[in-house]
């Protein structure tokens, strides 16, 4: 699967959905997000049932808001729509390995 960059308006169709979700409220302007990015890129090309989205929090507020996203990066995995997990700050790519595998 691609990374999708998610929107305020497609966060519905593109996340509360069926299945797991690992969603990543990022800037442009954040370090640790870039220093992130790169193991998301992994995740995303080792993982066959895992969707990984990324919502740009200063061109989407309201999804940001609607999840209570205070830092960044935060990462929320839903499964079948619903938040089940957060992990605020950057993390290993083992640690977010493990978080997701809960909920698979």
């Amino acid at each position: 699967m691609a990374i999708v960059n998610v929107s305020d308006t497609s966060f519905k169709t593109e996340v509360e959905a069926t299945g797991t979700v690992l969603v990543d409220f990022w800037a442009p302007w954040c370090g640790p997000c870039k220093m992130i990015a790169p193991i998301l890129e992994e995740l995303d090309k080792e993982s066959t049932n895992l969707k990984i989205a990324k919502v740009n929090v200063d061109d989407n507020p309201e999804s940001a808001a609607r999840f209570g996203v205070m830092s960044i990066p935060t990462l929320i995995v839903f499964k079948d729509g619903q938040p089940v997990d957060k992990i605020v700050g950057f993390q290993s790519k083992e640690a977010l390995k493990n978080v997701v595998s809960r909920h698979q």
